[in-house]
């Protein structure tokens, strides 16, 4: 665990990242060539059915400072200018999409011991404000997350959370969408060793009355090869594999299938990533 209680979008992050991450019907294939100079070069191409997607991301390290640019097959040029630790705790992110006139936004983001704190404004006459704080520490923080419209003079988001960590768990719960969810999550580590870890996310709409359970685990079958899998209430069931079969190079192969539908086919995804 780190010092501080990090950002607001840490709250729950480790469960999520167990029952959500690396899960993909689609097939992907991304590859990623470095030079000494700092230039970083990532192709990534995802075939969605029969739509073909793919896009090009430069990134330039200089100091403290690193540029990324992406460009992808909608003729999108999305620009992120990232400046770490101008001071102590303290990063700074400017981003804009062209051609997309109000897409220009600046963040910052201070880590402290005691507090992690994320706020941005839109580049534009009427900005969208965005602001989340967490207060405590590396075991117990509370936080919360809101956005404002100036130019509809509303709020559209309003979150708030808990999140409570010691060695080898980790459960949190929130309130999101105006108070109309909640949800609380669970991520526990059974076997360092092998890094066996369950973790559960149990989600309750106010407004629909509908609850929605996701349980999962993970296991390393040896240090470059690793399991996962999942189910809901829904029934629907995944698994994942994945092998590194050479240094940062992974191939992941995933697949989904309805258990109350079972005369449905089963979806499968690819995903290869190279950094030679």
């Amino acid at each position: 665990m780190g010092k501080g209680p990090g950002l607001y979008s840490d709250i729950g992050k480790k469960a999520k990242d167990l029952l959500y991450k690396d899960y993909q019907s689609d097939h992907k294939f991304t590859i990623t060539t470095s030079s000494v100079t700092g230039v970083t070069i990532t192709s990534a191409a995802t075939k969605k059915g029969e739509l073909f997607l793919a896009d090009v991301n430069t990134q330039l390290k200089n100091k403290n400072v690193t540029t990324d640019v992406k460009v992808d097959t909608n003729s999108n040029l999305v620009t992120k200018i990232t400046v770490d630790e101008p001071f102590p705790g303290l990063k700074t992110i400017f981003s804009f999409t062209v051609p997309d006139q109000r897409s220009g936004q600046i963040e910052l983001q201070y880590l402290h011991d005691y507090a992690g704190i994320s706020t941005s404004v839109g580049l534009t006459a009427n900005p969208v404000v965005n602001f989340a704080a967490v207060l405590g520490s590396n075991v117990l923080s509370l936080g919360t997350d809101v956005s404002f419209d100036s130019k509809a003079n509303n709020f559209t988001k309003c979150n708030a959370g808990i999140s409570f960590s010691n060695a080898d768990l980790i459960a949190s719960l929130a309130l999101n969408n105006k108070g109309d969810s909640l949800t609380a999550s669970y991520y526990h580590i059974v076997n360092p060793v092998t890094s066996t870890a369950i973790g559960a996310e149990v989600t309750h709409s106010f407004s629909s009355n509908v609850n929605t359970i996701t349980v999962g685990t993970q296991h390393a079958l040896d240090p470059l090869t690793a399991l996962k899998a999942r189910i809901n209430n829904s029934g629907k069931a995944s698994a994942l594999i994945q092998h590194e079969w050479r240094p940062r190079s992974l191939f992941t192969v995933s697949g989904e299938v309805d258990t109350k539908s079972i005369d449905k086919s089963a979806k499968v995804g690819l995903a290869l990533a190279l950094k030679p």
